[in-house]
């Protein structure tokens, strides 16, 4: 089984996590917040991007089109603020499309946004980057292929 498992602890980390998790789907039930231990994470169905390249030529493999479930946790988070959709609605779906960070200041604290689809946002006080990315189970084969068509 080929799982993945990452970590970002800065900002270029995270861009790589971030490429990795575009398109994830999940509902607003697979949200979790800890306060107390500054946890808050996603239980996802991530795209699988790095199955649909060809490694040897780096040409795009039309056939391959899968996700996985995985856990996106993220660490040393001090508030959560949402916009953009329910939190109530446990049955919504959202789509992830990136993960960004905007520091505050010099330090290594600012805000972790989740970047949805439809404008909404997750937005992550933290006091540094600290993400974990896991697959945590097989993978199944979807017909659908996310598509971003060029601006």
């Amino acid at each position: 089984m080929d799982t993945l498992k990452l970590m970002a602890l800065d900002a270029q980390d995270l861009e790589i996590v971030s490429a990795h998790v575009q398109d994830a789907v999940f509902k607003v039930e697979g949200i979790s917040y800890a306060p107390r231990t500054g946890t808050f994470a996603l239980v996802v169905n991530r795209f699988v991007w790095e199955k649909t390249v060809d490694g040897k030529t780096g040409t795009a493999d039309k056939k391959t089109n899968e996700r996985r479930r995985a856990v996106i946790g993220f660490h040393r988070v001090t508030s959560v603020r949402s916009i953009g959709f329910s939190r109530t609605d446990t049955d919504a779906v959202l789509s992830l499309l990136a993960l960004r960070f905007e520091p505050k200041g010099e330090g290594p604290d600012g805000v972790l946004e989740l970047v949805l689809a439809g404008d909404a946002t997750i937005a992550l006080n933290v006091e540094c980057i600290e993400v974990q990315l896991a697959d945590t189970g097989g993978a199944w084969e979807t017909a659908f292929r996310p598509h971003h068509p060029e601006s």
